[in-house]
């Protein structure tokens, strides 16, 4: 009898990067992270945006590990993080970019490219301040980093920055409801068919748990904290010049293309690429935008 072929991988076909997840406790609180790639690879640290978690970066992963160490964390209050009650820890920025340098420092990582989206911008943009001889590469995707880019959005999250008052507290709390999760992940996409539905109740399930509503309205109130350092971050983009790549969604409402011009300014050798596309750039521009992150690492970082 002629022997029957396995359903398995084709011969000489690749073999699909083993991602690991794992938690360590840092500052008190577990951070869990997704892994992959060679150990001794360049390391490339993920840093996701709101309402997401590393989850937003499932299918860059495994894109990125054939010659990179990839590390996704999920910050406190996100993804599978620890998330202590609001009133017992503190949500800011600067305490989420010491906790991912702490986990940089816990996993060895002395050098490092970093892809910054939304949240992930102020997050990263503080740890290069921190350690600027740290950085080997930019990938900045609908984050921001110049006021030019806080449009019509941010008028209300503005006036709760101003008197942190109850009531501007309250009317922003909109941002946490179901309706403007799914906002973020349909609007200005250039095929809304193909955004898998799971993104926004995966994230909705994680913001509709006891407590979190507290967080994510303290961490909008800190938000604001950011702003005055967008000076320093330039002053970091023109003394030492990281190579950069940039990717955004022109059809975003919270991050428009008015705040990605502007780095052209401070990183005039940035590449620069601005996709028919919303907030969530890797849901319907994948194809896309994958090889152009993953020649752009190429060329900047992979081991010749």
């Amino acid at each position: 009898m002629p022997a029957v072929a396995s359903p398995g991988l084709q011969a000489g076909a690749a073999i699909p990067p083993v991602i690991h997840y794992r938690t360590v406790k840092l500052d008190g609180v577990d951070i869990f992270y997704r892994e992959a790639g060679p150990a001794d690879a360049p390391v490339v640290l993920l840093l996701h945006g709101f309402p997401t978690s590393s989850h937003m970066f499932r299918r860059l992963i495994p894109a990125l590990a054939d010659r990179y160490h990839v590390i996704a964390p999920d910050y406190p209050g996100f993804g599978e993080s620890g998330a202590p009650d609001h009133t017992a820890f503190k949500y800011s920025f600067g305490h989420y970019a010491d906790l991912m340098d702490s986990l940089m420092i816990h996993l060895g990582a002395t050098r490092y490219a970093m892809y910054v989206m939304d949240y992930g911008a102020p997050v990263g943009f503080r740890l290069a301040l921190k350690h600027p001889e740290k950085v080997s590469a930019l990938i900045i995707q609908n984050g921001n980093a110049y006021e030019e880019g806080l449009k019509a959005f941010w008028d209300p999250i503005k006036a709760y920055w101003a008197d942190g008052s109850e009531a501007h507290r309250q009317a922003i709390s909109v941002l946490v409801a179901p309706e403007t999760t799914k906002f973020q992940y349909t609007d200005g996409m250039s095929d809304v068919a193909r955004i898998d539905p799971d993104n926004w109740h995966h994230d909705q399930a994680l913001l509709d748990r006891p407590g979190n509503r507290d967080i994510q309205l303290d961490l909008f109130l800190d938000y604001g904290t950011n702003v005055p350092l967008y000076p320093q971050f330039q002053a970091f983009f023109r003394k030492y010049q990281p190579p950069a790549i940039i990717i955004w969604g022109k059809n975003d409402k919270i991050f428009p293309a008015d705040g990605a011009y502007p780095y052209k300014r401070d990183l005039p050798h940035a590449e620069f690429h601005i996709l028919d596309s919303g907030h969530f750039v890797l849901e319907d521009q994948f194809e896309v935008a994958e090889p152009l992150i993953h020649d752009f690492l190429d060329r900047t970082l992979a081991r010749r």
